[in-house]
């Protein structure tokens, strides 16, 4: 067991300062007599000698609230030997138009749930012939009118699912649009210091991690129209720096966007939908491949061609997964706070 952050236990050093604070307190007498020598003499009840319980219990109560806030951790130590692997930034289109609908087996979901869904399986796999890629550093960038970071380049895909449900599509008619050109631009980046990343994450920046294969994945329904950088300025930039973009136009023709109105939500017609022409020139500049998406089976044929893809080898790594273990003290103390202000008020209330 790990404490995130023990120097929280330095607050352990008040509790002497406050039981002598409160004895001192309490010493002070309710009423005076001449002699207690005969009161004395009649012995000490059970509840006499119990009188200090609901202090002492206060007191662990302190303890273990300390405890918590120091965060302990368990770990498990997991060693993965990687022997080939790739460096992938997943590029995800989360504008308003992403909320058309598409079929996934035999549902009718957005655009932007049938991407996630596919692009967890590509990961993780599935039955229909991804087999996954745990040896792989996987990272995902979204936009609309702006570009987010949303998963950092890692190798730990447990949490893969959780990144993805905080992928949405934009509510703030401010932040709609199709930034292509600073998503790819941001994912490249994140590739061009994917070694850094790497050694950081195994605390090991003494090795010299090569990864020979980066490779940007763009997923869009629409076209560039906001952002600083043009898709093609960003290709520059991914081709200067040894990386591949792979671009999958979704949808078929047409595009919309969903604006709220105090009437509710409507669904307007938002422009000619894929720029099929701009997808495509961005992957040949960057010796990548353009290919169309119409429903979830497709996207899934197009996974499966970009898992064909060469891979590289990357230096063996050691983590260690950790997870919070502070709940069972937090309920313990609890427990016994409302104890103690049950015994307090009940069998060791005083009058007055």
């Amino acid at each position: 067991m790990r404490f995130e952050t023990a120097w929280a236990f330095a607050i352990l050093l008040l509790i002497p300062v406050l039981l002598y604070l409160s004895r001192r307190r309490s010493a002070r007498p309710g009423l005076r007599f001449s002699s207690t020598n005969d009161a004395r003499r009649t012995g000490r009840s059970l509840r006499q000698r119990l009188m200090t319980l609901p202090r002492l219990m206060r007191t662990l109560v302190l303890v273990l609230l300390i405890v918590c806030i120091a965060r302990p951790q368990q770990g498990k130590e997991r060693i993965r030997d990687v022997s080939k692997g790739i460096a992938i930034e997943m590029v995800v289109d989360r504008s308003s138009s992403m909320g058309a609908e598409m079929e996934f087996a035999g549902e009718r979901l957005s655009r932007l749930d049938v991407v996630k869904r596919v692009f967890q399986e590509f990961v993780l796999g599935n039955k229909r012939g991804l087999k996954g890629r745990p040896n792989d550093l996987i990272g995902m960038v979204a936009f609309a009118r702006y570009a987010d970071t949303i998963c950092p380049l890692t190798l730990g895909h447990g949490a893969l699912a959780r990144f993805l449900e905080s992928v949405k599509l934009v509510t703030l008619r401010s932040e709609d649009g199709t930034a292509i050109g600073d998503a790819l631009a941001l994912a490249a980046a994140r590739l061009k210091t994917a070694e850094e990343t790497l050694a950081r994450q195994t605390k090991d920046t003494g090795r010299q991690y090569k990864i020979k294969s980066k490779v940007i994945i763009l997923l869009t329904d629409g076209q560039h129209n906001a952002g600083k950088r043009s898709p093609f300025e960003a290709a520059a930039l991914a081709k200067q720096w040894g990386i591949k973009i792979y671009t999958i136009g979704i949808g078929g023709d047409e595009a919309v966007r969903k604006i709220q109105t105090p009437l509710g939500q409507y669904i307007l017609p938002g422009g000619p939908g894929v720029d099929e022409d701009t997808l495509r020139a961005i992957a040949d500049e960057t010796g990548g491949v353009y290919r169309r998406a119409t429903d979830a089976q497709s996207l899934r044929s197009i996974y499966k061609e970009i898992d064909a893809m060469e891979q590289s080898k990357i230096e063996s790594v050691r983590f260690l997964d950790y997870r919070e273990s502070f709940p069972p003290f937090a309920l313990l103390a609890l427990i016994l706070l409302v104890g103690e202000v049950f015994l307090t008020n009940t069998v060791f209330r005083k009058i007055p």
